[in-house]
């Protein structure tokens, strides 16, 4: 057995033994996602054809996506540190990509998991969220979506050494960052300057390509956008990430 599958394995394990962190991993979003629905149901946007449900369900999931993979790696790092496990595993011939990359791939099962779910209940008669032909085009933005904000949580992971510590932070980072990117608040009706704002948080982009992608509400020159976007912002959280990466608390 290799190292990545070796650890791999292990992040999987961690992540369904700890049944509290699954379920609300899975549940906090479809709480949004009801209440919105509930508010605004039955009730459509003008001139697109679509309910608000249609709007409101990708940026939800958007938030539900980020941070999930944010607070997994985070607290998944900060413990293997504590635990002195990542300590161990320097000492054999693993890399930190092979560390990185087992957390990734357990990342992105629960992330299929999670909008699996997520849209299945959004779809349903009490709800209505009806997802637009160009649909498939959010597989590869919820790829995107955990690939930075995984990359985001690797930087906090490694620099905070207590839960409560990851909790603050990644709740510092991701929550202001939903109001900001609108995923609960449409952009529009903020003022210009915070409209620029968002434009400097990667969560905008996320919630820019659901949209379009359940929606087809804007364009597909929109969408590239948001893809080049993420890449550029993934590829600087893990240079950093890496950087500043602690195998231990002394180092």
């Amino acid at each position: 057995m290799s190292a990545y599958t070796a650890l791999a394995r292990a992040s999987y394990k961690a992540s369904v033994r700890d049944g509290t962190t699954l379920f609300f991993t899975f549940a906090f979003p479809l709480v949004f996602l009801v209440i919105f629905g509930l508010i605004f149901r039955n009730q459509e946007v003008a001139e697109t054809g679509h309910g608000y449900i249609d709007f409101i369900a990708p940026g939800v999931l958007s938030w539900g996506l980020a941070s999930a993979a944010l607070f997994g790696v985070s607290f998944t790092l900060m413990q293997w540190r504590n635990d002195d496990l990542l300590r161990i595993i320097r000492l054999s011939p693993t890399s930190i990509w092979s560390v990185v990359g087992s957390r990734y791939a357990v990342a992105l099962a629960i992330g299929v998991a999670q909008s699996l779910l997520f849209v299945g209940v959004a779809m349903l008669p009490f709800l209505g969220m009806r997802p637009d032909g160009k649909w498939p085009l959010s597989l590869p933005m919820m790829l995107l979506a955990v690939t930075t904000f995984l990359a985001l949580g690797l930087i906090v992971g490694s620099r905070a050494d207590t839960a409560e510590a990851v909790a603050a932070i990644a709740n510092c980072i991701v929550v202001p960052m939903a109001f900001l990117s609108g995923s609960f608040y449409p952009l529009e009706l903020m003022p210009g300057w915070l409209q620029g704002i968002s434009r400097a948080l990667p969560l905008r982009y996320v919630n820019d390509g659901m949209a379009y992608a359940f929606t087809g509400f804007g364009s597909m020159t929109d969408y590239l956008v948001a893809c080049g976007a993420l890449v550029g912002f993934a590829v600087v959280f893990a240079v950093i990430g890496v950087r500043t990466f602690r195998w231990s608390h002394s180092s």
